[in-house]
């Protein structure tokens, strides 16, 4: 395989596979009301579709990486792709609310084993010096997901009903699944650590730490975008047809900030681990404080987007630097640990919704645990550096 000095098409198909399977994550902030509405269930039971595709990431990603890193990568990714492309099928057919929860679960199994094996596959592909980028790259598609999959996703729901937008999702995974098997090639299947070694790697503290940091950092994202529908119609006062244009709007400011999070993280890691955070708890106050003008709201939710994202590629830089005895696996846990603040995230909204308080309170609930976690972050962080853990 050649090492190309240039970002090769193989690490953009990723990227393709990865818009697909964050977009059929963080759709369903876009249509919520509408599933509720067509399953005739409430918002908040709909918003546990997203804590279970969440968990299902957090259960199954590990213990699936763990498995499938003895098998051809190739190989692997194209058969995640194809559960994908199958459970979304399956979410669009849904005609009631258990079918619906057992396909997201099944869609869920997917996105951490793809995202840890593919970035492995992402660094093969270039040459060492791009090892990063291209990792980047591939995440890419993810960030991409919310500002055209999601209000995309939004839009076809508008217009052509919810389960429309699963089956573009699903083309778009076997559209993914095809290129992989076309355009990447086939690489060997290392002889992979016991499970024992690779879970050895946990016993560094500095690892557990960062995805604590991860875990508690990250709740407020999706306490508030996992109920931004809500928000915006009950609260700002918009139709849900301006659901598209809001969410784009978001979107952007998360590709902003997912840039700026590098470039920071790169500069400064633990003045990043900090300040993104803080800044994130600033935008919710804000965000709760306008929500009720509508103009103000997009402008703050905007902003929201470009710190909440920011906080990103910091978490992830401080994983992998306290992760290499185990690369796979720790960032596969780092999606857990991603996914597990969505869970929260997705209960602490839908307990909002179901109070008496109502949408107007979800943004200053948002900001609870990540208070908690930026407290946790400062105090680690202003800890005098600690000696290499082996394991």
């Amino acid at each position: 395989m050649s090492l190309k000095s240039k970002m090769p098409l193989q690490v953009w198909i990723l990227a393709l596979a990865a818009f697909a399977i964050g977009t059929a994550e963080f759709v369903i902030a876009g249509i919520l009301t509408q599933v509720a509405e067509s399953l005739n269930i409430s918002e908040g039971q709909a918003g546990h579709l997203i804590t279970a595709y969440a968990m299902a990431i957090v259960i199954g990603g590990p213990i699936l990486t763990l498995w499938l890193a003895r098998y051809r990568k190739r190989v692997v990714l194209i058969g995640l792709m194809a559960l994908f492309v199958v459970s979304n099928l399956i979410t669009a057919f849904a005609i009631d609310y258990t079918t619906l929860m057992i396909s997201r679960v099944m869609a869920g199994l997917t996105q951490g084993p793809f995202y840890g094996i593919g970035a492995v596959v992402a660094t093969r592909l270039v040459a060492k010096d791009m090892e990063g980028q291209a990792v980047g790259q591939m995440f890419a598609g993810l960030t991409l997901a919310n500002v055209l999959g999601v209000p995309g996703g939004a839009w076809i729901g508008n217009m052509f009903g919810w389960n429309t937008t699963f089956i573009v999702v699903a083309v778009l995974g076997a559209m993914a699944a095809a290129a992989i098997a076309i355009a990447i090639p086939p690489q060997g299947a290392e002889e992979p650590k016991s499970i024992r070694s690779q879970i050895g790697a946990f016993r560094n503290p500095q690892l557990l730490a960062s995805l604590l940091i991860t875990t508690l950092g990250w709740v407020g994202f999706m306490t508030f975008y996992g109920y931004i529908a809500p928000i915006a119609e009950q609260v700002a006062g918009f139709e849900r047809a301006s659901l598209t244009w809001i969410l784009v709007i978001i979107g952007l400011g998360l590709v902003l900030g997912n840039t700026l999070g590098g470039k920071t993280a790169d500069k400064n890691l633990s003045a990043s681990l900090i300040g993104w955070p803080a800044a994130m708890i600033a935008s919710l106050i804000v965000v709760g404080l306008v929500a009720s003008q509508p103009y103000l709201f997009v402008a703050a939710a905007f902003v929201f987007g470009v710190v909440s994202f920011a906080n990103v590629p910091p978490m992830q830089m401080r994983v992998m630097k306290h992760g290499r005895e185990a690369p796979e696996l720790a960032a596969t846990a780092n999606i857990s640990a991603f996914n597990i603040a969505n869970a929260l995230g997705g209960i602490i909204g839908g307990a909002v919704v179901y109070s008496a308080l109502g949408a107007a309170y979800i943004p200053f609930a948002a900001i609870i645990v990540p208070a908690i976690g930026l407290a946790f972050i400062i105090w680690q962080e202003r800890k005098p550096a600690p000696t290499t853990t082996h394991a």
